[in-house]
């Protein structure tokens, strides 16, 4: 089933009809949004459209396809094949992965329970993020996040602004050390997907590739999920996709002292911005990460803008 057919299945009847009207290429859609009593939204290739009665793309309101509670009711019994109730933990965190690895996020009425989020009721919007792996993007980074000598990697922390590919870059360093190059032999590696965002699983199994020697602990917290890697798979690379919390940092602390590699993600715009960050700047000028990646969109989407070494030396 191509990425089309895979992903329209999932809307009500009168929604898939305009939608496979609509002429798109499914790998230049990002998302689909759809509001109770609002427009039919695509962003496509970084842009915003409405999808008009036509099943035209356009950019003004005047003429868009309008979203009825219905539709998104129907929708969500096609999303959960009618069986809402199994994705009540999905739910709690506001998404559910779905076949292909796309990510729909879901906002409603939150029920609370001893001030916790137990389920979410009357779901009024409906957000279709497609999945996209860029198999490649990592092959500038690899050469200087590997060592050969030792057949192993540097500790790395990649740094970008939201919405620049950090993760796109780490789901492609992942593979690219899982499976091995020509260069050196694949490592064993331990991910914590805490968002479902890196191996997109479905029911379990990654839908995106992250290589041979690849295992995933989907929707577990990162800290959690790092000390039962250690306990139980013994990775040689554990990776974790933006870190930032105390109990985070101890964990990445615990992993580095057992001699397991890390590769990280953070929300940054240089070095200087994370040393500055109260509990994550420690581990930096410690030099604990021996390599620093900064992404930037400037050139587009995940555009490598600099690589540093632990002493803070440019090395690219």
């Amino acid at each position: 089933m191509n990425k089309k057919d895979e992903l329209l299945k999932i809307f009500s009847i009168k929604l898939r009809t305009i939608l496979f009207r609509v002429s798109l290429n499914y790998d230049l859609l990002q998302e689909i949004r759809l509001r109770v009593n609002a427009p039919l939204i695509v962003i496509y290739d970084n842009v915003e459209y409405f999808i008009s009665n036509q099943s035209q793309m356009i950019t003004n309101n005047s003429d868009s396809y309008m979203i009825t509670k219905n539709e998104v009711r129907e929708t969500m019994e096609y999303i959960s094949n009618y069986s809402l109730y199994a994705f009540e933990e999905e739910l709690k965190q506001g998404f559910i992965t779905i076949t292909g690895g796309h990510r729909v996020g879901i906002m409603g009425k939150v029920v609370l329970e001893d001030n916790k989020i137990k389920s979410m009721k009357h779901i009024s919007f409906i957000n279709i993020r497609l999945s996209h792996q860029v198999k490649g993007c990592a092959d500038k980074v690899i050469p200087y996040i590997t060592n050969r000598e030792n057949n192993d990697c540097y500790h790395t922390l990649i740094i970008s602004p939201p919405r620049c590919g950090k993760t796109t870059l780490l789901r492609d360093v992942i593979r690219q050390l899982s499976d091995g190059t020509k260069y050196f032999p694949g490592l064993t590696i331990g991910v914590v997907d805490e968002r479902s965002e890196i191996g997109a699983c479905y029911m379990g199994i990654p839908q995106n590739d992250l290589g041979i020697r690849t295992d995933v602990l989907d929707c577990c917290p990162k800290a959690k999920g790092m000390l039962m890697l250690i306990r139980s798979m013994s990775p040689r690379v554990i990776a974790v996709d933006e870190v930032g919390s105390g109990e985070d940092i101890d964990a990445i602390e615990y992993v580095m002292n057992c001699g397991c590699k890390l590769i990280a993600t953070v929300h940054g715009n240089s070095i200087d911005d994370i040393k500055s960050k109260p509990i994550l700047g420690k581990l930096v000028r410690e030099k604990l990460f021996e390599r620093y990646v900064l992404l930037n969109n400037l050139d587009g989407v995940g555009h490598l803008e600099e690589i540093y070494d632990e002493h803070g030396m440019r090395i690219y």
